[in-house]
């Protein structure tokens, strides 16, 4: 951990009380900062309260007002970085010029560590993952972390960091948009597509926040970039890193890439591509992207293989659950978008038992027709766009469509559509809210489901 002394004495007000939050206002007070956390939720529903209060943290639930203002004067402001900018609260910070940062840029500021930081509307989790263990194989000092929009703290992670060791950091767009001077040595895009427009407003600003992860770079650094997409490409002239494409369709062959099924970098042989473990033509991507980063980082084509042959997958994304009466079950709740589902159907040969619906955020899913045709024989349809599904689903000519409440109801009626050799997949095409928290409950509650209905457990 670098010693700073910029926050000393400082007035830093903290935008919520979740993990990244709590975290933030923990490491400010040691970083000698007097902090006043804020959250909507009332006083005795955050957790940590006593606890924060112990180290001289200042807590107030219930509202995240523009009066705080009026009543402090505060040198910064570390938002949450779910919370949009056109909030009160955080316009006010603005229009009185008050720096705001997330907590990832925070925890840059006292990194040691080399940073490896990966963004893009999918895969991100997987390819984080699948990084970091990479790069602790052939290693005689420090170790990689994960950390970020991972679920882990980023500041609990650099805190303990050391210059042997590597920081692997998730980031999403919403971070990065609270982002200034957060710097990877090596940063990954493995993909855009048109998510988040709720909070972003339109495509063009969300993807302008996720180019925010190459801005700081230069030409010592290296861009990691899918080189699936023309428009991909053309982000990536934007950087002043040097630039290491990875592409399933063998766009190029300057970094990773995949031809005729096996897997290169520069024209060295890796691995046949059947031979990763988690299947889908998304994993390909992210292996390769994975891949382009552990060649930078001079790992051999041995202990890549050995990661991409042994990894399971991370819960909730094409993750494999159980097998019963011949039937594969997989969690892929994390797909929240159709692009995310279209991968995962494109992964299978077997015939797919889909369970799917979610949130409506006012789009129709005729994008997923051609995938459901070739792939489904039966879906079961839940949430607030389950009517939506269902014209999707008959566009696609399925004949196997029921429609249903919730979760619980929609996994015995898809375990009654299937067939031995079939494959159960959840994989919801849309964000959780409109039932569920997360998109980590809902899969967890998938799991349960299937375990009570078979009788069987969890594979792990």
């Amino acid at each position: 951990m670098k010693k700073i002394s910029k926050y000393e004495n400082k007035n830093i007000l903290v935008l919520g009380a979740g993990k990244s939050g709590t975290n933030a206002a923990k490491l400010l007070v040691k970083l000698g900062a007097k902090v006043l956390l804020s959250d909507s939720k009332p006083l005795d529903q955050i957790t940590d309260k006593d606890k924060l209060e112990e180290i001289g943290v200042n807590v107030i639930g219930g509202k995240q007002s523009v009066e705080l203002f009026k009543q402090n004067s505060f040198d910064l402001v570390v938002k949450n970085p779910g919370i949009p900018y056109d909030t009160p609260v955080v316009k006010k910070a603005e229009e009185l010029g008050i720096p705001i940062i997330v907590e990832v840029e925070l925890a840059s500021e006292i990194n040691s560590a080399e940073l490896i930081g990966v963004t893009g509307s999918n895969g991100k989790t997987t390819t984080t993952t699948m990084i970091s263990k990479m790069l602790n194989m052939e290693r005689d000092n420090g170790k990689s972390s994960v950390a970020g929009n991972i679920g882990i703290p980023a500041s609990t992670v650099t805190e303990n960091a050391s210059q042997d060791d590597d920081v692997v950091m998730e980031l999403s767009s919403f971070m990065l948009l609270g982002i200034t001077d957060l710097h990877p040595h090596i940063a990954v895009l493995t993909n855009i597509f048109s998510n988040h427009l709720d909070y972003h407003k339109t495509r063009k600003n969300y993807v302008e926040a996720k180019m925010r992860i190459t801005m700081n770079q230069n030409n010592n650094d290296f861009f990691v970039v899918n080189f699936d997409s023309e428009e991909w490409r053309k982000l990536s002239e934007r950087s002043k890193a040097k630039v290491i494409p990875f592409s399933r369709k063998n766009n190029s062959q300057d970094g990773a890439y995949e031809s005729n099924g096996k897997l290169y970098f520069k024209d060295e042989y890796i691995m046949d591509a059947n031979e990763i473990k988690i299947p889908g033509e998304q994993n390909v991507e992210n292996a390769l992207a994975a891949i382009a980063v552990a060649k930078i980082k001079h790992r051999s084509n041995a202990a890549i293989k050995h990661v991409l042959t042994t990894f399971g997958g991370v819960r909730h994304r094409v993750q494999y659950v159980l097998t019963s009466d011949g039937r594969k079950v997989y969690n892929d709740s994390k797909a929240t978008d159709i692009e995310a589902t279209q991968m995962a159907l494109r992964g299978f040969n077997e015939p797919v038992v889909l369970l799917a619906g979610g949130l409506d955020r006012g789009y129709k899913f005729d994008k997923l027709v051609p995938d459901l045709k070739k792939h489904v024989h039966a879906v079961v349809l839940f949430g607030e766009t389950k009517k939506l599904l269902e014209d999707a689903a008959q566009k696609a000519g399925i004949k196997n469509i029921k429609l249903v409440d919730n979760l619980d109801e929609a996994v015995p009626v898809a375990y009654n559509f299937s067939n031995p050799g079939d494959i159960i997949l959840l994989s919801p095409a849309n964000a959780s809210w409109d039932q569920f928290s997360t998109f980590e409950v809902r899969g967890d509650q998938f799991i349960k489901d299937i375990e009570k209905l078979t009788g069987k457990k969890e594979e792990r």
